[in-house]
């Protein structure tokens, strides 16, 4: 049997003034609503990041705007999904610099400057702007925010001083223009879906997670697929959900993963609550990181889920074509 997880039942502060958890935080709910502007540092444990991700019919877009305390390590990445030639340029700034994050989501930008390196996030009205620049790459999209769409938010306790804050946002519509080698592309609109993973939080030396998001048009539905495994496991909450034309259907429990990252092109699996999909890839993006005291593995592969998701009430969609990734990693942080 599985047991429902709380709702945050209403808005609150991510830590006490004691800079420990507030267990009032803890749960999901379909809005972002936790205010994390008292998270502070912690001593190398405090972890802030903006990740976000955007697929179109000819390329995948990636900017990441983080801190993790000791180090700042932004990213840009580009994928050409005809040719698989990639762009991307990755920098580790010790001791961490020209860095912000909003101290909570939508409540300010978040930017960062490294060598060769420029990312900018704003809020807009009626959504998120993202610009991101490195040699021969720059793009400008925005990310629309639909009236009454819902995200998860996510408050996952390890314990009262190590914790996390997430917010999944997938199917975002998104435009723009996206410039590679001198030459201009637009994102086609209608078939381009921005996806965002916010974390504040406090972390775990060792960690490892899984994670999978898919946005797009299946049968006439706008369909989001959230899913998560290994990092929640055991604090009562997860990061799984369904969205169905912008409506959060919250999958309760830990789900399901079988893949074999020997194999990346093998089709990722993954069932639960009443999730039941497969992700085949087409292409994997392996990072690989490795400074003594910090290391990380990460395969993230793209490709497509196709599958069925049945809610509480018993009415069952399915979906294909759905573009999105599937991912397993590994950080010592």
């Amino acid at each position: 049997m599985v047991i429902r997880e709380p709702g945050i039942a209403a808005p609150t502060t991510l830590v006490g003034a004691n800079g420990r958890l507030n267990r009032a935080a803890v749960g999901w709910a379909p809005q972002p609503i936790i205010d994390t502007s008292a998270l502070g540092a912690g001593r190398g444990r405090t972890k802030r990041w903006e990740y976000w991700n955007v697929i179109t019919p000819t390329h995948i877009l990636a900017a990441t705007v983080s801190s993790i305390d000791y180090a700042c390590v932004p990213e840009v990445w580009v994928l050409e999904r005809a040719t698989g030639r990639e762009w991307g340029r990755t920098a580790t700034v010790i001791p961490p610099r020209d860095t912000v994050l909003a101290a909570r989501l939508e409540y300010g930008p978040s930017w960062t400057r490294a060598k060769e390196l420029e990312i900018e996030i704003t809020e807009e009205a009626g959504g998120t702007r993202i610009q991101a620049e490195i040699p021969d790459v720059e793009f400008n999209v925005f990310a629309a925010l639909p009236p009454g769409h819902e995200r998860l938010a996510l408050a996952v306790p390890w314990s009262d001083t190590r914790f996390q804050y997430t917010v999944k946002d997938v199917a975002r519509p998104a435009t723009g223009t996206l410039r590679l080698d001198g030459a201009e592309v637009r994102l086609p609109e209608g078939e381009s879906w921005a996806v965002l993973d916010h974390g504040r939080g406090r972390w775990p030396y060792n960690i490892s997670w899984n994670w999978g998001a898919g946005s797009g048009r299946s049968d006439g539905h706008v369909i989001g697929a959230q899913v998560g495994a290994q990092w929640t496991a055991g604090t009562g909450v997860s990061e799984n959900a369904f969205f169905i034309d912008g409506q959060l259907h919250k999958i309760h429990g830990e789900t399901e993963w079988e893949y074999d990252l020997a194999q990346w092109r093998a089709p990722w699996r993954v069932s639960g609550g009443g999730f039941e999909a497969v992700l085949t890839p087409f292409h994997v993006k392996r990072s690989r990181t490795n400074l003594l005291v910090l290391s990380g593995r990460t395969d993230q592969c793209f490709g497509e889920w196709a599958g069925t998701f049945t809610t509480a009430a018993g009415s069952a969609i399915s979906f294909a074509g759905i573009a999105g990734w599937a991912e397993a990693v590994h950080n010592r942080w």
